[in-house]
């Protein structure tokens, strides 16, 4: 629980720079003939910035952070991490799963619907002879088989001949979401438009050429999906080691009680972020909290802890010189302008929280600092992917000064829902 909220701690950080950039969850419940669960919530960050206005001090920008902060040590901070590593499993579940998004559809023509085939059909719903409201539905492609449609529909359509029209007789299971139709018998008239079979590709030199990644033999893909995958972790194992030193360099500081505002702020934003993944899951927030072992205590003191890392952060980027200028901020609202598909900047300003994209800008300069002036020190050799099949273990030095390493893009982790959010409204625009 902790870890989760800690989470939820990182990503207001940095996804509160924006505001009016959600897309509202969208609820829905379908008695459609197959399926027995609601439609899945769709939902973006909501941002709860957008409607609030909050005092100077909710900034680090409107306070003297050396008013609130004693800084201890930040440089040379110790932390542990697990190492990168990236199995041949790894690498072939990844393969398999790519290869299931590209399957080859084989048009059948000579026979009659089979278990496993894919059936397009149109149907139409009837109880006591009289259609029901989601009952009817026309070029459904239905997987025979897969049972997501209520039990005896699919097994009703076996044997079934293209373009032949018959009647499914099911009962809706008393546990089913509409009221109206559960425990009742309901029959489908259910006509079969075509059929066709789905197969796995076969992993070839040819197929790998057909992916336009200017690669030519399996052997250069599964490198390419190693590299990939390795890179991926790097940035997991960069971010929570930037998590780690952060921590750190909070606890060695003293503080006193930051500003009621900032620590608002933080708590909106966590509490937006949990009702995001919330509708993400299908939980109204209440709920959603209770399942995560989550306690309006412990966001408080979430966000009390955030705004103590901003503060920190803020006062590290005074003593080194990382503050960010009004002119980086412009170029980068610049380039993310053009990103995320808005006609001009000054559009993309008014969609977000200026204040505290400059904040999250600064905290990017802070964790990389902090970051480069560490000593992490992983637990486990890397490994590297034998094309035979085996993995060689490389030996590497175990314990290892971060002098120079890139971070840019891991930004704590939590800066891609900071960049994803700006995406959703440019999404919502087209």
């Amino acid at each position: 629980m902790k870890k989760f909220i800690t989470t939820m701690t990182v990503l207001a950080l940095s996804a509160s720079v924006l505001a009016g950039c959600g897309k509202t969850a969208e609820n829905g419940e379908s008695t459609q003939a197959g399926t027995e669960s609601a439609a899945p919530a769709e939902t973006g960050s909501e941002t709860a910035a957008a409607a609030v206005e909050y005092g100077e001090d909710a900034y680090v920008d409107g306070i003297n952070v050396a008013d609130y902060v004693t800084l201890g040590e930040y440089k040379g901070i110790e932390v542990t991490e697990t190492t990168p590593t990236v199995t041949d499993d790894y690498v072939q579940s990844y393969i398999d799963y790519a290869l299931q998004s590209n399957m080859v559809t084989t048009e059948v023509t000579d026979r009659a619907v089979q278990t496993g085939d894919f059936a397009n059909i149109d149907y139409e719903g009837k109880i006591d002879g009289v259609a029901f409201e989601g009952g009817t539905d026309k070029g459904y492609d239905l997987e025979i088989g897969s049972g997501s449609f209520i039990d005896g529909f699919e097994d009703g359509l076996i044997g079934a001949e293209i373009g032949e029209t018959r009647d499914v007789t099911v009962t809706f299971p008393e546990s089913y979401p509409n009221a109206e139709v559960a425990g009742k018998e309901a029959v489908f008239t259910v006509t079969v438009n075509s059929i066709h079979t789905e197969s796995l590709p076969e992993l070839t030199d040819e197929y790998v050429k057909g992916l336009e990644l200017d690669l030519s033999t399996v052997d250069e893909y599964k490198q390419y999906v190693f590299d990939m995958l390795m890179e991926d972790e790097q940035n997991t194992h960069d971010s929570n080691a930037q998590i780690d030193i952060l921590a750190k360099v909070v606890e060695n500081s003293e503080f006193k009680e930051p500003p009621a505002d900032m620590v608002t702020r933080y708590y909106d934003r966590i509490k937006a972020n949990m009702s995001s993944y919330a509708a993400m899951y299908g939980y109204d927030l209440e709920s959603f909290m209770a399942a995560t072992g989550s306690s309006e205590e412990q966001v408080q003191e979430s966000a009390a802890q955030a705004a103590r890392e901003i503060i920190a952060m803020k006062a590290i980027a005074d003593a080194e010189d990382l503050n960010v200028t009004d002119e980086e901020v412009e170029a980068e609202l610049q380039k993310n302008a053009a990103d995320y598909g808005y006609d001009d900047v000054e559009e993309y300003k008014s969609a977000i929280d200026l204040k505290g994209y400059k904040e999250y800008m600064m905290t990017e300069k802070v964790l990389s600092f902090l970051f480069d002036n560490a000593v992490v020190t992983d637990t486990e050799p890397v490994q590297e992917l034998n094309t035979e099949g085996t993995t060689e273990t490389a030996t590497q030095t175990a314990e290892t000064e971060t002098e120079g390493t890139e971070t840019a893009g891991t930004e704590t982790g939590a800066a891609e829902e900071t960049e994803s959010a700006a995406g959703t409204q440019a999404a919502d625009k087209k």
